[in-house]
């Protein structure tokens, strides 16, 4: 199990995904912070990037503010 800080930028222009550190990420997602849409796609991406299935993938502080913990499960 591996734990990772996320800084969310919901309802941009485009999407991006930098990676800042081993464990800090920022995002830039299209989908708007309504009905957790910005949220399940970040957790898209992420679930892509470290290649695990989305299931494997939550968000276990910061559901309602930009800045978020995600633990990533093997």
């Amino acid at each position: 199990m591996r734990y990772i800080h996320v800084k969310v930028t919901a309802g941009a222009g485009k999407e991006s995904f930098a990676k800042k550190s081993d464990d800090h990420f920022e995002l830039s997602v299209k989908e708007k912070a309504e009905r957790n849409m910005a949220n399940t796609r970040v957790l898209e991406l992420v679930a892509k990037y470290f290649k695990v299935s989305i299931s494997k993938v939550r968000i276990v502080n910061g559901h309602h503010h930009p800045s978020k913990l995600l633990v990533v499960g093997d």
